[in-house]
């Protein structure tokens, strides 16, 4: 989730798939009531030349379940390169492998947020 402001991305939760996606999503509607969330964020696996990848209808299916659970808008974001850009800092923090393996989805999550934030921003002046 972002700071008030909408500056910065911070990781609250890592919620792991379930065989029953409905409790997926009233976990997600109840992290969104704790935190008056008013929008939510699913990250769309795209190729480098642009084309959905793997994955595509399942972030597709995980937003619109998102909406209609919460009653939020719900954003699809290109997530190219995140998990890599989040592998490179956290291994610039000299974190050790297995602790990168696992926060790796939080941080990749934080830095699809912050690039939406970044965007959202415009230009630095």
């Amino acid at each position: 989730m972002s700071d008030e402001l909408g500056m910065f991305a911070r990781g609250i939760e890592t919620l792991t798939a379930r065989k029953n996606p409905a409790e997926l999503y009233e976990e997600i509607a109840e992290l969104a009531r704790r935190y008056d969330i008013e929008r939510i964020l699913v990250g769309l696996p795209r190729h480098m030349d642009g084309r959905e990848g793997d994955g595509a209808q399942a972030a597709r299916n995980l937003a619109a379940g998102c909406a209609s659970v919460t009653g939020l808008p719900v954003i699809l974001w290109d997530e190219r390169l995140s998990t890599k850009g989040a592998e490179r800092l956290l291994i610039e923090a000299d974190l050790s492998r297995e602790h990168r393996r696992r926060i790796i989805d939080r941080q990749a999550a934080q830095w699809i947020l912050q690039s939406y934030l970044d965007q959202r921003r415009g230009p630095a002046s």
